[in-house]
């Protein structure tokens, strides 16, 4: 932050608290866009401002998901202040401990537990209308992501014609099963550093202003195969399958296993695809290099799930093969002056 606007979010804090003693701000986070959070105490109470720059963000869909979420009795941050001109937001501090510090063994069943119950009630009880929907446009764009960023740019990987329209049927296959479950309230990006851990009311949600009405399992499968930690397959389905009983006996899913397996399995396959390309975006366009190391364990959940399925085996062969022993956790040097590609949607 330029000093000029630290004095301009400086001035607006000590009218927003009547205390002209607030002096200083400290960075507490910072996301993948242009959104930055800092802390501040003022009369012995710790608080949370947002910094979100107006010609890049937009404050205006935070706010109106903080409302649904709030209006449910969901933990997110109390909005104290805000300024929509300027794009700053003052709100109470959730704390400094989140789900990816706290969770270990001992503690995964708790707190998965009150993840889900969460979960459940952004799913049952926020109803997503007027919220942007999650839609084969919006799906696609996200897969171009992978062959543009990851495959590209990354490594350098160029595929041939026949392997791109092998990627297109893929997938299709991804973006069908997405649309064919019911669509609900999506965070869109429900996962262990976005979730705070709290003493009452567990857990804080955060990072919550991309959400969209979109298929029942993204925010689950973005929980249980988190980019960011991973558990035993055995565990992560023993959390689906008692979710997947809430749903049922809630009338919003059929109680059909295999199929919500799928859906669970393909939606995570679609989610990680793009986040290999997120990932990859951030290094090299804007200079976030922290995410690379974090590109294997996205690897690992879509090499596994695609080699378990018999549709999409191929795939699974096919990118390894394309890979071969290469830290993809380190930056490329160079990669190929040809990884921008024709978006995949428009090959016949």
């Amino acid at each position: 932050m330029d000093k000029k606007r630290e004095q301009q979010l400086l001035n607006w804090l000590r009218n927003a608290l009547n205390d002209a003693e607030i002096k200083r701000i400290e960075a507490a986070s910072s996301d993948a866009s242009f959104r930055r959070y800092y802390r501040l105490r003022s009369r012995g109470t710790a608080f949370i401002v947002m910094d979100a720059p107006p010609a890049q963000e937009d404050i205006n869909p935070w706010l109106e998901v903080n409302r649904r979420l709030r209006a449910v009795s969901l933990s997110a941050p109390e909005v104290l202040a805000h300024n929509r001109q300027d794009g700053f937001v003052l709100m109470g501090d959730l704390g400094t401990v989140n789900y990816l510090d706290a969770l270990n063994a001992d503690s995964a069943d708790l707190l998965y537990r009150d993840a889900l119950n969460a979960l459940y009630g952004m799913q049952l009880r926020i109803r997503p209308s007027g919220l942007p929907v999650y839609d084969e446009g919006r799906l696609q764009a996200e897969l171009d992501l992978f062959p543009e960023w990851f495959l590209g740019r990354h490594l350098g990987i160029v595929p041939s014609a026949s392997e791109r329209l092998i990627l297109k049927r893929m997938f299709q296959k991804l973006v069908s099963s997405a649309l064919e479950q019911p669509q609900v309230f999506v965070h869109r990006d429900y996962h262990s550093r976005n979730l705070m851990q709290l003493a009452n009311g567990n857990p804080g949600i955060i990072d919550f202003q991309d959400a969209v009405k979109g298929p029942v399992t993204y925010d689950l499968v973005s929980l249980l195969r988190d980019c960011y930690i991973e558990w035993p397959q055995a565990q992560v389905m023993g959390y689906v399958n008692q979710y997947r009983d809430r749903l049922a006996k809630a009338g919003l899913i059929e109680d059909r296993e295999l199929r919500f397996k799928r859906w669970f399995d393909w939606m995570g396959l679609q989610r990680h695809l793009k986040v290999l390309g997120i990932f990859c975006r951030l290094h090299y366009r804007d200079g976030k290099s922290q995410y690379l190391k974090d590109l294997p364990l996205t690897l690992k959940y879509v090499l596994d799930v695609a080699a378990g399925n018999r549709e999409l085996g191929p795939f699974a062969e096919w990118l390894r093969d394309k890979i071969g022993d290469r830290d993809v956790s380190q930056a490329s040097v160079e990669a190929s002056p040809e990884h921008q590609h024709e978006p995949l949607a428009e090959l016949g």
